[in-house]
């Protein structure tokens, strides 16, 4: 998967995204092993399928860090990968894509966190 960092970063939309203390705590709490496998199970259930019905709604703006998380990264729909991973909606993510959108997703957390 292609590095976005630094567009994402001059995204106004994306770029507003942080993580509040709220969330920091919590990482902190649980753990990133923990963080990491919350980011699995949400891309696994809301992401890798190829027919999502609430596409584009499924990934709430608050909640948790990776939903946040998501969206700073434009990993929150199928739209959003298409559009800046050119990852198409027609079809399912793999398990290595599902891999590569968590590390996207844990990259951006672990920066938030410092």
């Amino acid at each position: 998967m292609i590095d976005k960092t630094e567009a994402l970063e001059k995204s106004k939309f994306r770029s507003r995204f942080h993580l509040a203390e709220k969330e920091k705590m919590y990482i902190n709490e649980k753990g990133m092993d923990t963080i990491r496998s919350h980011a699995y199970d949400f891309i696994r259930k809301r992401l890798a399928p190829r027919d999502i019905l609430n596409d584009g709604k499924q990934t709430p703006m608050k909640g948790h860090p990776v939903f946040i998380a998501q969206h700073a990264t434009a990993t929150c729909c199928r739209g959003c990968l298409e559009k800046w991973y050119h990852i198409p909606k027609t079809v399912s993510l793999t398990e290595k894509q599902v891999g590569e959108i968590v590390d996207v997703i844990m990259n951006w957390i672990k920066k938030e966190m410092r």
